[in-house]
């Protein structure tokens, strides 16, 4: 059976394949994990909202063979990564929501041996409005349900989000 109706997934892939985001964030590990790197996309959509792409390397589990987790990504109110991402504030929460429904709460990332990528859409937020502030990724899962930031542990790595 072949779909006649174009879906949102059809915008999607193409602007994955264009490779234009409107605003990206290299994130950076801290100085105990220093391996960790990789780049955050922020793409404006026609049906408002954004779709984000994030591919990262060096995620703690690397070098256990064929060991996955789970790690909280989350956008912080702050785009200063300095002092061990300490500056970096709480999550992005413009409408004051409790956790999880803070805009800045992002899907978590799924790495396998060091690895993750993922794309999702997220409605509450828009590129533009991101720029200047942080994506930060955390040692631990976040849980969806501890306030005020999920309990996701430490912060590993950090990225401040600039316009394209």
């Amino acid at each position: 059976m072949q779909i006649q109706t174009p879906t949102p997934r059809l915008t999607f892939t193409g602007l994955l394949e264009g490779d234009m985001p409107t605003a990206v964030s290299w994130v950076t590990g801290n100085a105990s994990y220093p391996q960790i790197s990789g780049l955050v996309k922020f793409y404006d959509t026609p049906y408002g909202g954004t779709l984000v792409e994030a591919e990262v390397f060096g995620l703690p589990d690397i070098a256990v063979q064929s060991f996955t987790d789970y790690y909280a990504m989350h956008i912080h109110e702050s785009g200063d990564c300095s002092d061990s991402f300490s500056h970096t504030g709480g999550h992005y929460n413009p409408s004051s929501q409790p956790h999880p429904f803070h805009a800045g709460d992002l899907l978590p990332l799924f790495a396998n041996q060091g690895y993750a990528w993922l794309a999702f859409y997220d409605k509450r937020i828009r590129p533009r409005e991101l720029i200047g502030r942080s994506v930060v990724i955390h040692a631990g899962r976040d849980d969806f349900t501890s306030q005020p930031a999920g309990n996701a542990g430490e912060k590993i790595a950090c990225g401040v989000i600039q316009a394209v």
